[in-house]
């Protein structure tokens, strides 16, 4: 993108800001945050940590860019959810270490993940059935399973990438869980296909070059598996939970008022041209 197009959409950003009050104050209190977050990492010379700051500055732009290259208008709530969801994630998730201080703060990223992915899909189908080059009505039903689905594709890819950066640079994403059972055909002694159950594990000895080294963990390490599930669950909960609002929405067409905070709006030919001549400053 060159420079002139980056300062239009920043500019842009900052006028679809400047129209929605809520957002504005949420938005700014935040960067705020961020900024001090950003500075004191610096002077601790914890660079990795001003990356993630400056990512999350970038990510707070994203709602009010898309919406003017969508040309869809987001409701105040979804998109105070998603700024939340953002810090919640980058800043107090990996800055301030809630993923491991406390055992949910993972798994309600999660589920709001999987509903606010699944009012992103919703949206986009929603776009389509609202064109005027397509002769398609598409049902609610129909409408709420692509939501449903795009919201669990953009799951799975995520834990896709996850996997890659505990292979690549072992950063463990995603989390070990300590079982104190397991029941494997690898330790079937006539290497069949039988499983067999180890119960009540309280500790597990790893040699690694020949140095015999106590986990001292109480049980034994599952590499990620479990996390991944009650990942992708939780997601399944959020994506259903938003397919249904989505569903009732469509089939009330606009009825509801919790519905109409969370569900993104496609703009009119007039709202449209408004838009531009804000952008242009005509």
């Amino acid at each position: 993108m060159k420079k002139s197009g980056v300062k239009a959409v920043m500019k842009a950003a900052h006028q679809e800001l400047k129209r929605k009050r809520s957002v504005t104050v949420v938005y700014l209190v935040l960067r705020l945050m961020v900024i001090l977050i950003m500075v004191a990492q610096f002077f601790n010379r914890n660079f990795e940590n001003v990356f993630l700051c400056l990512l999350t500055l970038v990510l707070f732009l994203l709602p009010t860019i898309f919406e003017r290259r969508l040309k869809i208008d987001l409701p105040d709530t979804l998109e105070i959810v998603i700024m939340l969801f953002i810090f919640a994630a980058e800043i107090l998730g990996e800055i301030r270490a809630f993923y491991t201080t406390f055992q949910g703060w993972d798994t309600m990223l999660h589920t709001i993940n999987g509903f606010l992915c699944a009012a992103i899909g919703f949206c986009l189908v929603d776009m389509f059935d609202r064109n005027e080059r397509f002769s398609l009505t598409l049902s609610p039903v129909f409408m709420a399973i692509v939501a449903f689905c795009f919201s669990m594709t953009i799951g799975v890819l995520w834990e896709f990438f996850e996997c890659a950066m505990d292979q690549l640079f072992l950063l463990d994403m995603q989390k070990d869980t300590v079982l104190s059972s397991i029941s494997s055909v690898m330790l079937d002694p006539t290497g069949g296909n039988t499983p067999v159950a180890i119960k009540g594990i309280t500790d597990v000895i790893v040699v690694a070059n020949g140095e015999q080294i106590p986990l001292g963990v109480g049980g034994y390490l599952d590499v990620g598996i479990l996390d991944t599930m009650k990942d992708l669950v939780v997601n399944f909960v959020g994506a259903v939970v938003f397919s249904f609002i989505g569903y009732f929405y469509v089939k009330g067409r606009g009825k509801g008022r919790f519905a109409r905070r969370f569900i993104p709006r496609v703009l009119s030919g007039a709202e449209e041209e408004k838009q531009e001549s804000e952008q242009t400053g005509e």
